[in-house]
């Protein structure tokens, strides 16, 4: 599947992922690159952006770098997702940057970096996760 094929499947079935304006910037099938822009109506009391907006982010990353990798699988479905806040985010688009670490029939664990547009080399939040693969 191609990065805008993705976006749209998943757009058509998550709709928050409309309100959040989710882009998928890249995908092939070692990575996926994820972007919300950064907008206000995201921001949580201390003028950072709020944790579901991160982490719904690295769910999408890693669920496109799944379909990148197997084609259209909608039924993959998120079994376990850490998160670990490193640093605030920038008050510009947050990205996410995921890679399958292990694949196997039953299950695809991944890992995602997120960072703020410009600051790529401090990392916002770190997450792995492990998205259950269908039969």
């Amino acid at each position: 599947m191609t990065a805008e094929q993705v976006q749209a499947l998943i757009r058509a079935g998550v709709p928050m992922a409309e309100d959040i304006d989710l882009r998928i910037d890249h995908l092939d099938t070692e990575r996926a690159v994820a972007r919300v822009p950064f907008h206000g109506k995201l921001v949580r009391p201390g003028g950072t952006l709020s944790g579901p907006t991160i982490m719904s982010l690295a769910d999408a990353a890693m669920y496109a770098v799944v379909l990148g990798r197997l084609g259209r699988v909608e039924m993959a479905v998120t079994s376990n997702l850490n998160i670990n806040f490193l640093a605030k985010p920038k008050p510009v688009d947050l990205l996410a940057e995921a890679r399958i670490l292990r694949l196997s029939k039953r299950q695809a664990v991944c890992e995602v970096q997120l960072y703020s547009l410009g600051a790529e080399e401090e990392l916002v939040a770190h997450v792995t996760g492990t998205y259950a693969l269908p039969l």
